[in-house]
């Protein structure tokens, strides 16, 4: 009702989450507004049965790098965060690809096994993962084994996850190859009819379990 008396669009906002009694330094907030790229059909809904899944790079590194610095943790090697400008890649590949690009996510707080999680059970779409294609740095490979974490569900920063089209894979993974972002970029699962709404993931060995969602939190809030 203010908004309409003042003749003003609230477009955007965002808000921080914080634990309780612990919000007593500065938090950098940020929103954003943009348009829908011409080209773009971005959607939960185009995901499709053979549909390839691919990450745009190294997993975990991110997570990794904030819980290094924070607990003052000492790796054979520094572990940098993998934040990065993605807006020139992803333009990149949807004006080639365009509408064979189905959907493109951020696996975020909660890694890659909780993005991957989250849209089987909002599409009621069967996931396949290898743990063998899955692209990670030795030196976060090592981390997350010394503390007992598995980096699928740890944070990213600077990556994306695309759900394209069949035809396109190959193509698609050297276009991104290419791109400096994208150098890491792998294939690591298919879209599948079988198990619908839950993500399986085969291991090294042949072996397969079950991917779920964390009942709690592997690391503390990043952010």
């Amino acid at each position: 009702q203010a908004c309409e008396k003042a003749n003003v669009k609230v477009v955007t906002g965002d808000t921080k989450v914080v634990e309780k009694g612990k919000g007593d330094k500065v938090f950098i907030n940020t929103s954003g507004i943009g348009a829908i790229h011409p080209n773009a059909n971005i959607s939960k809904e185009n995901i499709k049965i053979g549909d390839k899944i691919i990450v745009s790079g190294n997993i975990a590194t991110h997570g990794m790098a904030i819980m290094s610095v924070r607990e003052g943790l000492e790796f054979d090697s520094t572990i940098e965060s993998d934040t990065t400008n993605l807006n020139h890649t992803i333009i990149h590949l949807i004006e080639k690809f365009e509408k064979d690009v189905h959907l493109l996510t951020d696996p975020t707080r909660g890694g890659v096994a909780t993005v991957l999680k989250e849209i089987a059970l909002s599409t009621n779409i069967g996931i396949d993962i290898f743990q063998k294609d899955l692209p990670i740095d030795d030196h976060v490979a090592s981390a997350c084994e010394l503390l007992g974490l598995d980096p699928l569900y740890v944070a990213n920063e600077g990556l994306f996850i695309a759900f394209v089209d069949a035809s396109i894979e190959d193509d698609f993974l050297q276009t991104l190859q290419k791109d400096e972002n994208g150098k890491n970029a792998k294939v690591i699962g298919t879209v599948v009819e079988a198990h619908p709404k839950q993500v399986i993931l085969e291991s090294a060995i042949g072996g397969k379990r079950v991917v779920s969602m964390l009942p709690g939190e592997q690391l503390p809030r990043i952010c």
